[in-house]
């Protein structure tokens, strides 16, 4: 199993001369074990827990013959389908039939490590898997002290030095057993920390506190001590004890092998009838010693914890939404861009006439005299969307005079890459969580826990009265809307960036510098229903004009705002203080458009019946006073679409004033 133990001299028939004083020459009696001639015990361990000691045999531990990290085999001995004696039973019983690989049977590793001049037999190797080494029963000549093989076999190791190719730092070391070792298989694992308790060697007798150079004396042989600690005095607890901390495992384990069940005798401070060394490993780290000093500093572990699982949810959730966000303006995931649907509806409306659909084309007809007429408005908006100007496009009008459709239906008509954001759900939802969950939803940032909001505060407001700080786990509306912009940002920047090739012309600019070139190329953001109700609270419009600046300065975007304030400059200067905004007022109809907007509507639900059908201003005299139900209702594109509908109803040729609708606007109306 030690490759390094192939240096050392082979196993022979002990007839040599020796060269160590105290051990005489001379031959054994009984033949030598061999690798396989099965005059060596099995190698399992004995259930009794102690190994018995016949007449002229002695015991040694042999120390780094197995590596440490082995002993998560032990570990499995709690689940039904695994036994690990068993297991390391059948491993060295292959091992040692095996004579392909001698160097790691422990009967060979036994005998390598042992000179070949000594006069030993090797009877019996007891592995200790769990501790790294192996028990040596060893049977030798009455004459010869087992001290004197001891130091035989430390004189040949030291002068050898052998290391095994898992633990090239330290080489192999034995000792000889000097108690009675308990061979258990309980889980414990060895510790730089021995605890040493003196017990007396029978009921009736009393054991002797040993002091600290008597254990130093005892101990010191197996390695480097790093303290000696005795009981407290104020303890109680009996038996008596003392704590060693040595400097390495390895040492600790050697001293427990050695030196448990020792008698220490009167003549050394055993006291009147010697005191018997019981041995174990202690755990220098108590089992909950994290779990108690994490409970126990929350001021640290909270804030720590925190950070870490925002640190999570930006590794896993951030790429998710900015996916979302990007499939949400492309529309790839939308069911009217699918060309199936496509073509099952246009089939549909070719095949049946719904009113919906005539209405609609009324509707359309009647438009286009209004985008006839501001066709220059159209063609305006066009042309700043293909400069590069880092300011905003401020469309301002009147409720009902078209700015939505102008911009959405005219202006970006075909133009891909448009994200629509209403502000009016926004603004009009009541709590925070339900103002994140309804801006998520205009930029289609999902997933979005709203929920954690109110949860986390509880937290906050719980740990605020235990420990006295915020854990830091709850986000003001501020920080949520911001994390909400800034992945749609970065959605906006790679959507801007898809088209861009390697082999372009302008391939060696940098993104700033290739948005800042390529106007066209960047996506367009329209915010709708600016600034309303913004009387109640302004800190949406706050974070969405700070936001809409930092896009267009960077380039990444263009941005379109539509309202009905007029002091809507009042606002955006906070975010764009030394722009001038390019700006669009729309207002009403002027009479003459209105007037051809009602009868290009009337006209379209005409050409819908048939083509023989004569159009409203042949056969209705009632359109003589349309005009001046214009100037009593205005030029207001949604009281015309009312005015258009109410005509198409009205079976009488006669319309008084008294039916139209209540205008949605002064007689005062801005005329365009």
């Amino acid at each position: 199993m030690l490759a390094a133990i192939h240096r050392l001299p082979k196993f022979s028939s002990p007839t040599k001369r020796l060269r160590y004083p105290g051990i005489s020459a001379r031959t054994l009696p009984w033949p030598t074990a061999r690798l396989g001639d099965g005059r060596c015990k099995s190698t399992e361990t004995p259930k009794s827990g102690h190994i018995e000691e016949g007449p002229n045999e002695s015991l040694l531990f042999i120390d780094n013959v197995f590596p440490l990290k082995l002993n998560f085999l032990l570990g499995l001995a709690g689940y039904p389908f695994a036994d690990p004696e068993k297991i390391l039973q059948k491993l060295l019983a292959q091992l040692h039939e095996d004579q392909r690989i001698p160097v790691a049977d422990p009967l060979n590793i036994a005998k390598r490590a042992l000179p070949e001049n000594i006069s030993i037999q090797v009877k019996q190797i007891l592995p200790r898997l769990k501790e790294g080494g192996a028990y040596a029963k060893l049977l030798h000549d009455p004459n010869v002290s087992p001290s004197n093989i001891e130091a035989a076999l430390q004189d040949y190791l030291e002068k050898k030095s052998p290391k095994p190719y898992f633990n090239p730092f330290k080489s192999i070391s034995s000792h000889l057993v000097r108690g009675r070792p308990w061979l258990e298989d309980l889980q414990r694992y060895p510790s730089k920390r021995l605890k040493v308790e003196f017990l007396p060697p029978s009921p009736r007798a009393e054991a002797a506190e040993i002091p600290e150079e008597t254990l130093y004396s005892l101990f010191r042989t197996y390695g480097k001590l790093g303290d000696i600690t005795p009981q407290p005095k104020a303890s109680k607890d009996l038996p008596k004890y003392a704590t060693l901390n040595f400097r390495t495992i390895r040492d600790a384990i050697m001293a427990k092998n050695c030196m448990h069940g020792f008698i220490l005798p009167e003549a050394e401070g055993g006291g009147s009838e010697g005191t018997v060394l019981k041995i174990a490993y202690e755990q220098r780290a108590k089992a909950h010693v994290w779990r108690e000093w994490i409970f126990s500093h929350p001021r640290i572990v909270v804030p720590i914890l925190a950070a870490l699982l925002a640190s999570a949810a930006v590794a896993v959730f951030d790429p998710i939404r900015t996916f979302f966000i990007k499939s949400h303006v492309t529309q790839a995931f939308h069911l009217t861009e699918n060309g199936l649907y496509k073509w099952f509806r246009s089939q549909l409306m070719r095949a049946n006439e719904i009113l919906t659909f005539k209405h609609r084309k009324g509707e359309d007809a009647g438009l286009s005299a209004v985008w006839d007429d501001r066709k220059d408005d159209i063609e305006r908006i066009r042309t700043w969307l293909m400069e590069t100007a880092d300011t905003f496009i401020v469309i301002q009008g009147p409720r009902g005079s078209g700015k939505r459709e102008l911009v959405l239906d005219e202006a970006l008509k075909g133009r891909k890459n448009t994200l629509v954001i209403d502000c009016k759900p926004i603004q009009e939802a009541r709590g925070d969580s339900r103002t994140i969950f309804a801006a998520a939803r205009e930029v289609g940032y999902r997933p979005v826990f709203s929920w954690m909001n109110t949860l986390s505060s509880m937290i906050d407001l719980a740990a605020q009265g235990t420990i006295g700080t915020k854990t830091g786990f709850s986000e003001t509306l501020d920080t949520q809307l911001a994390k909400i912009w800034q992945n749609t940002s970065n959605a906006l920047k790679e959507l801007a960036l898809e088209s861009r090739k390697k082999d372009d012309k302008d391939s060696e600019l940098g993104d700033d510098e290739y948005l800042e070139a390529h106007p066209e190329k960047r996506p367009v953001v329209v915010i709708d229903h600016f600034l309303h109700k913004s009387q109640e609270s302004s800190i949406v419009y706050d974070k969405i004009s700070e936001w809409a600046a930092a896009l267009t300065t960077a380039n990444v975007a263009h941005v379109i705002f539509l309202t009905n304030d007029v002091s809507f400059s009042k606002s955006l200067s906070k975010a764009l203080p030394d722009r001038v905004f390019r700006q669009i007022s729309l207002g009403d109809c002027s009479p003459e458009v209105a007037k051809k907007y009602v009868i290009n509507g009337l006209a379209a639900e005409a050409e819908d019946g048939g083509a023989k059908k004569p159009v409203p201003s042949q056969s209705r005299e009632d359109l003589d006073e349309l005009d001046g139900c214009i100037d009593i209702l205005g030029g207001r594109l949604t009281d015309l679409e009312f005015l258009t509908r109410r005509i198409r109803t009205v079976s009488r040729t006669t319309i008084c004033p008294l039916h139209l609708p209540t205008p949605s606007h002064n007689y005062s109306t801005q005329r365009h």
